[in-house]
This record gives structure tokens, C-alpha cells and sequence, in this order.
């Protein structure tokens, strides 16, 4: 057992149910509930242990010496986060230009309580004609959820409850900012 899986299931007590399909080399993961700052380094766990590189967008601020080098190595690609920018076509041309890349993303857009998600994930998938895979952290049990790719229709009215349906009883590290699924 490696180090990485010893601390990750020994020591933290997590586990990971599912698996991303290696063949899927482009796609946007929804990570859901995002409530806590210790959701990135499960995230960085996950990516280790399941041996897929997967990417995340920070402020270009956090891309400067000296901590610039361990944004990129763990996956971090740079947003210009400039007003006046069509974002989820500037990402989604992110997929044009590599041969292998999944995007990270919150749809909740904070680690706040949120009503609603943002779409700007499901319009990425939809320019970029690549998959959504859903990923619960679910703090309740310990345990991370990979979900199979999920390629949107265009009916975006159709597409989300499906989607959030993948994470009916999940409970985030805040439980009171955890994201309630009603259907």
C-alpha cells in the first residue's frame, strides 16, 4: 500500500466508489457539495489515487512565484477573471487545444449555501462536445462517487435533474452549506 492510499484510507478513513472510464480523456467533473477548503486536497488525493489527470481553473494571481510551480503540477490551469469575457467559451476552447483534459469544476460557484447551481460547467460540456461525470465528496460516509459520463442533450430543463439526482443524500464537510436535493 502506498503512502497516498495508507494516509488517504488508513489515517482519513476515506474511500473511493467508482472509476473514471481511461478512455474518456476530455471532460467537465462536477464536484458536489463544495462547502470546505479541505475539498481540494481530497480532490488531489483522488486525482493520485486514480491515476487520472484532472485539471482545475484558479485566478491567474495564484500562477506567480513562488508557489505558482504547485498550482500547475497539481492540475491548475490560469482564468483571466477580466469582466467582459465570454468565459465558458474561453474555457471550453480549453479542450480544443489539449489532447487530454478534464476540467474540475463546483457548480455552486462558492463553498457558501446556494438554491441553485450555476450552468456555465453544463454550457462548457455542451461547446466542447465532451461528457459531464459527476463526483460526490460525501463527508456523511466518507466516501468519494465517481459517476459514468453523462453527455448533455441541450435540454438543459432535462439534463440537470438528472444530473443532481447523483447526489441525493450527500453531505459536505459544512453540513449546513451542503447542497439540498429535492426531487
Amino acid at each position: 500500500m502506498g503512502l497516498t492510499k495508507f494516509i488517504f484510507e488508513k489515517v482519513m478513513g476515506w474511500k473511493i466508489e467508482g472509476s473514471f472510464d481511461p478512455t474518456v480523456k476530455k471532460a467537465v467533473i462536477i464536484v458536489v457539495p463544495h462547502t470546505s477548503w479541505h475539498d481540494f486536497y481530497l480532490g488531489l488525493f483522488t486525482r493520485r489515487l486514480t491515476k487520472v489527470k484532472i485539471n482545475y481553473i484558479a485566478k491567474k494571481e495564484l500562477f506567480v512565484w513562488p508557489i505558482g510551480w504547485y498550482f500547475r503540477w497539481t492540475g491548475g490551469v490560469k482564468l483571466d477573471r477580466t469582466p467582459g469575457q465570454n468565459k465558458v467559451e474561453a474555457i471550453a476552447e480549453l479542450f480544443n487545444d489539449k489532447e487530454e483534459f478534464r476540467l474540475a469544476l463546483s457548480p455552486e460557484g462558492t463553498r457558501k449555501k446556494v438554491a441553485t447551481w450555476k450552468t456555465g460547467f453544463y454550457y462548457m460540456a455542451l461547446a466542447a462536445k465532451v461528457p459531464i461525470i459527476c463526483v460526490a465528496f460525501n463527508y456523511g460516509s466518507k466516501k468519494i462517487s465517481i459517476g459514468n459520463p453523462f453527455f448533455p442533450s441541450g435540454d438543459i430543463a432535462s439534463d440537470i435533474p438528472k444530473l443532481r439526482s447523483f447526489y441525493k443524500g450527500v453531505i459536505g464537510k459544512n453540513k449546513a452549506y451542503s447542497y439540498d436535493i429535492e426531487m
